[in-house]
């Protein structure tokens, strides 16, 4: 069951590993959540096609890294959350930001295969 549409879910290691965010929780739940694990934050619409097309790439992509990952989901345009973006610098959707240690390693933008998902993420 994909979790990305539920809000206040909080993840737990026996999950998927996949979770709804906002700019009140973002902090705590990537920033702080990515020093203890990889943390990949997905930058995302409603209205954004691609963005739909790879949600579902992006949670198998999770489910099945060897590595433990979460998957942050942020809706860019529900409350404040457009001000992340622009934070990050976020020029189109979907955008991925890979975080580990508290800061951003790597990211990459527009949608790719449930394959390249998984290369981007197991490349250096």
């Amino acid at each position: 069951m994909a979790l990305s549409g539920q809000k206040n879910f909080h993840p737990v290691p026996d999950s998927h590993r996949v979770f709804a965010v906002d700019l009140a929780r973002f902090q705590e739940e990537v920033l702080e959540a990515s020093r203890q694990r990889r943390v990949l934050v997905d930058f995302w619409a409603a209205w954004c096609s691609p963005c739909l097309a790879i949600a579902p790439h992006l949670e198998r992509a999770v489910r099945e890294n060897p590595q433990p990952l979460w998957l942050a989901k942020l809706e860019v345009d529900e409350g404040e959350n457009m001000r992340l973006a622009g934070h990050y610098r976020v020029r189109g959707f979907p955008t991925l930001i890979l975080f580990s240690g508290g800061e951003e390693q790597k990211r990459c933008s527009g949608s790719r295969s449930f394959h390249g998902i998984r290369d981007w993420l197991s490349s250096p």
